[in-house]
């Protein structure tokens, strides 16, 4: 009697990852729903909602909220430094032998490294605020307390300032953004058009295994800022190849920025410095353990919520015909980034991202009342998603593969050639192609803080 064959079991697919991560949220399944129509909501709108108080910076408060997170991050640190010591006394009380002790010390440097990689990434935030001109209306004071937390966390102040400050002047513009820049079909090189591409092409071209799929994550989310920084990687294309923050020269900058540039390089330099020294007195493995395993951390939670502010299925990317200012900050999503931890850590960064596009230099501590007040305003344009953010993380990642060559209003695409969300009929977005009363641009970067 013939044996029966054996049945192979189905490769996992990223959406199986994607089932077993979580779910969409309702207000997120409610506008993948709604075919898309170009806001035409004004600027000036926007601004008249907000009481004239939440604009005022306060130096004592904003450095404030420095101090007290450089003075948590120094404590976290006192308690690495004693984590054999506490985890000895502990296991000892316990009653644990050696290999308790071990767990407990690892633990321990778990606890440190988290906690940590959390409180790096909030300096790093803070110094973003920093670079808006928003802890304090004294440029001096910015530049002390920016240059300082960005140079620790090896991020190059006035370079990273200045295309950071261009990515708010064209957000989601397609020729003019400067970051988490999208692949187009094009860039497939054996990908047919979108007429004769069939499943098939798309299977053989874009799936990947979840493997691959996570193994390309972990390489951004723990090396994806540095090499931006380094090379331009996920940059606009349309710089230079190996485009770098550190090149005074470089076309990511005017002739008059190449003084400023030099500056934040000797910055970097000097930290480089002290890294090494510090390696040389106390040894390559404490500097890995006290500082460079909660910097890598660190880097994934920056690029884990400044990824998700705009990459989403259903967040549009303009070109040149149908982008104005406000579109742009209204393709931005707010998330509840792990709750009281995004709040607290990161200053909300995550949480009120829509009202930060709008107005710049509003203080960081201001912008949930912001946030208020511009949402009635603002009503179904309003980009908010309590989505989990890991299972959001891998729903992005995995749908948002390419954008069409063409059109003027467009959204991301799947591995399958799907459309995360679609636009409304031609003539609805022809007819809105330009909202009547939208400001000239220089009024609106105005408005929202970004001339200088």
């Amino acid at each position: 009697m013939a044996s029966a064959a054996k049945v192979k079991a189905p490769a996992l697919t990223s959406d199986d990852v994607l089932a077993w991560l979580g779910h969409d949220a309702p207000e997120y399944e409610q506008r993948k729903a709604r075919k898309f129509v170009p806001p035409t909501v004004s600027i000036k709108d926007v601004h008249a909602a907000i009481p004239r108080h939440l604009f005022e910076r306060n130096t004592v408060k904003g450095v404030f909220y420095v101090v007290r997170h450089v003075a948590l991050s120094a404590l976290f640190y006192a308690f690495a430094t004693r984590t054999d010591l506490i985890a000895w006394r502990a296991a000892s009380a316990l009653g644990w032998g050696a290999s308790g002790r071990s767990a407990l010390g690892w633990a321990c440097w778990v606890l440190y490294w988290f906690w940590q990689s959390v409180s790096f990434a909030g300096m790093w935030t803070l110094g973003h605020e920093c670079g808006h001109d928003a802890i304090s209306p004294h440029a001096w004071v910015n530049i002390a307390c920016g240059m300082g937390l960005h140079t620790f966390m090896l991020t190059p102040y006035f370079a990273w300032r200045l295309t950071h400050r261009a990515h708010h002047k064209g957000t989601n513009h397609l020729s003019r953004d400067e970051t988490y820049h999208p692949m187009v079909r094009s860039d497939f090189k054996n990908l047919p058009d979108v007429e004769h591409a069939t499943k098939m092409d798309y299977k053989e071209i874009l799936e990947e295994t979840p493997g691959f799929t996570l193994f390309k994550m972990v390489i951004r989310q723990f090396l994806g800022f540095q090499l931006y920084l380094i090379h331009n990687r996920k940059g606009n294309p349309k710089y230079p190849p190996w485009t770098s923050h550190y090149n005074p020269d470089s076309k990511l900058f005017k002739p008059q920025d190449r003084n400023a540039i030099i500056v934040s390089d000797i910055a970097i330099g000097c930290m480089l410095v002290f890294l090494t020294t510090w390696s040389y007195f106390a040894g390559f493995h404490a500097v890995w353990s006290l500082y460079f395993t909660p910097w890598l951390w660190a880097h994934s939670w920056i690029v884990m919520f400044t990824y998700l502010q705009h990459s989403d299925p259903t967040v549009p990317y303009y070109r040149e015909k149908t982008w104005t200012f406000a579109r742009g900050a209204l393709a931005t999503v707010d998330r509840p980034v792990f709750g009281w931890i995004g709040e607290f850590f990161w200053h909300g960064i995550a949480h009120h991202h829509v009202a930060h596009h709008f107005f710049v230099n509003v203080p960081f501590y201001n912008l949930a009342q912001v946030t208020k007040a511009i949402k009635p305003v603002l009503g179904e344009y309003y980009c908010y998603d309590s989505t989990p953010t890991i299972y959001a993380l891998w729903r992005s990642f995995t749908q948002c593969t390419f954008i069409e060559d063409e059109g003027d209003v467009v959204f991301f695409k799947n591995q399958r050639g799907e459309v995360g969300r679609e636009c409304a009929d031609a003539a609805s977005t022809a007819r809105d192609a330009k909202p009547a009363k939208e400001e000239k641009e220089a009024d609106a970067l105005a408005i929202a803080g970004l001339t200088g």
